[in-house]
C-alpha cells in the first residue's frame, strides 16, 4: 500500500459531504433488505449501476454491454436462474448515483449489485448497500476499503494503474515527468498510484511545486493553459489519467499543443474503445497500462472478442471485460448457492468467498483474500495503426499486482 502525503486533495470536503448524505439515505432505508430468491422465486434480481450519461457515458455503456453480453451468451441465466436485470444511471457522481442506487435497493429490491464507474459514487453508495446487506460485485476502478466483507471486485484498485507502469516510465524517461489529472477521488487514486511509486524508485516530477496538477472535474474542456505550463517546465514526458469525454479533449488538444513531442504515458482509460476512435490520429503512439488488451492470446479472449464483435462495431475494452467477468463470477456463485438450496443476498455473498481461479479474457485471475480485488497481470500497450483502424497493441507484460 502506498500513501502520498504530499498530494493535495482539494475535493475532500465535497467527498465527506457526499458520504454523510449517503449515510443518511442508508439509515432511511434500514428497513429495506435485498430480494430473497430462495423463497420459491427462481429469479435472481441484479442491479447494475453505471454512468449512462455525463462525462463517463462511454465507460458506463461498456459496463452495461459487457454484463449483457454474458447474459446473451448464457441464455439469460446466472447459476441456472433467470435474471431480472435493473439498470440505474450513475451520471457524473453522487448527486445522481445515490438516487439511482436507492431505486435499485428500495423499489427493485435487488439481491446483488454490480457496476459503478466513479470512486466518488462508490463511497456515496456503499453505506446504503452495507446497511441493507446487499453484496456488491463492482466492475470499474475502486478505492481501498477497510471493510470488504460484502464487496467483491472484478476490475482493479484505482492506484494499480500507476503502480504498474511507474518503473517502466522511470526506465524509459531520462528526466522529470509531469503528472496531471482530474480533481476528484478517482483522479487522486489513479495519479497517487503513479506518483507514490515513482517517488519511491527515485523518479522526479516536473510540476513546479513537485505535486500533481489537478484540473477541475467535470468542467475542464480546455487544457491549453495546462499544456503551456508543461511547456515551461523541464518535463521530458507526461503521465496522466482521464477517461470518457475528458480523455478525448485532452488527447486532441495535446496533439496540437507545444508539448506534442513529449512522450505521453497514461492509464489505459485514456485510449479505450470508442474514445480512441473519437481521438483519431491524435491518439497514435500513446503508451498506456491496462489489465486487458483485446489482442491477448487465450481461448477465453478469442471467444469474448468474437461474441463482442458480433454485436458491436468498436473493439472490446477493459471495462466491458470487467463487467463480463462480474457476470461470470455471479454465475459461479449463484450456481454454488443454488446447489446448497437457497439463493439470496447472504448465500450469494458466501459463495463468492469460495470461488477460486477465474478464467477470463484478460487471463486467469483470483480474488485477493484481503482486498477482494483481482490478483492479476498488467500490460503495457501502445496505440498503433491496424490497417485503417487505430488499436491498443500489447507491447509487454509489466507486473502482477494484488494481495
Amino acid at each position: 500500500m502506498f500513501v502520498n502525503a504530499s498530494i493535495r486533495r482539494p475535493g475532500r470536503s465535497r467527498t465527506r459531504a457526499v458520504a454523510a448524505t449517503a449515510a443518511a439515505v442508508s439509515l432511511a432505508l434500514a428497513g429495506c433488505s435485498g430480494g430473497d430468491s430462495g423463497s420459491g422465486d427462481e429469479t435472481v434480481k441484479v442491479g447494475l449501476l453505471a454512468a449512462l450519461s455525463g462525462t463517463y457515458e462511454a465507460v458506463g455503456t461498456d459496463l452495461r454491454n459487457g454484463f449483457q453480453l454474458y447474459l446473451d451468451t448464457h441464455n439469460g441465466k446466472l447459476g441456472g436462474r433467470e435474471v431480472e436485470l435493473s439498470v440505474g444511471d450513475e451520471g457524473d457522481g453522487p448527486p445522481t448515483a445515490v438516487p439511482a442506487a436507492t431505486k435499485l435497493v428500495k423499489k427493485d429490491r435487488v439481491d446483488v449489485m454490480t457496476g459503478i464507474v466513479a470512486n466518488g459514487s462508490y463511497q456515496a453508495v456503499l453505506p446504503m448497500l452495507e446497511q441493507n446487506k446487499i453484496p456488491l460485485v463492482s466492475s470499474n476502478g475502486r478505492p481501498e476499503l477497510k471493510d470488504v466483507s460484502r464487496v467483491w471486485h472484478t476490475s482493479f484498485l484505482s492506484k494499480d494503474y500507476g503502480t504498474a507502469i511507474a518503473q517502466y516510465v522511470k526506465d524509459e524517461v531520462d528526466g522529470p515527468v509531469y503528472a496531471i489529472g482530474p480533481d476528484y477521488q478517482g483522479g487522486y487514486d489513479q495519479l497517487g498510484g503513479f506518483t507514490d511509486t515513482f517517488a519511491e524508485i527515485g523518479g522526479e516530477l516536473a510540476n513546479s511545486d513537485g505535486e500533481t496538477t489537478w484540473t477541475p472535474f467535470p468542467d475542464t474542456t480546455n487544457f491549453t493553459p495546462y499544456f503551456a505550463d508543461i511547456a515551461q517546465s523541464d518535463a521530458k514526458a507526461v503521465y496522466t489519467f482521464y477517461a470518457g469525454k475528458a480523455a478525448i479533449d485532452f488527447v486532441k488538444q495535446y496533439a496540437q499543443s507545444d508539448v506534442a513531442d513529449l512522450p505521453l504515458y497514461a492509464s489505459g482509460s485514456l485510449t479505450e474503445g470508442s474514445i480512441l476512435q473519437a481521438q483519431g490520429d491524435a491518439g497514435e503512439g500513446i503508451q498506456s497500462v491496462s489489465n486487458y488488451v483485446s489482442d491477448l492470446d487465450n481461448d477465453a479472449n478469442r471467444k469474448f472478442v468474437s461474441d463482442w464483435n458480433a454485436k458491436h462495431d468498436t473493439a472490446p475494452t477493459g471495462y466491458a471485460v470487467a463487467s463480463y467477468d462480474a457476470a461470470a463470477v455471479l454465475d459461479m456463485a449463484i450456481g454454488a448457492a443454488a446447489e446448497k438450496g437457497e439463493v439470496n443476498s447472504d448465500t450469494i455473498n458466501d459463495a463468492l468467498g469460495g470461488l477460486g481461479q477465474i478464467e477470463s479474457p484478460r487471463g486467469i485471475w483470483a480474488f485477493g483474500k484481503k482486498s477482494h480485488a483481482p490478483v492479476q497481470k498488467w500490460y503495457l500497450r501502445e496505440v498503433r495503426k491496424d490497417g485503417k483502424q487505430l488499436s491498443n497493441v500489447t507491447v509487454q507484460d509489466l507486473a502482477t499486482l494484488g494481495d
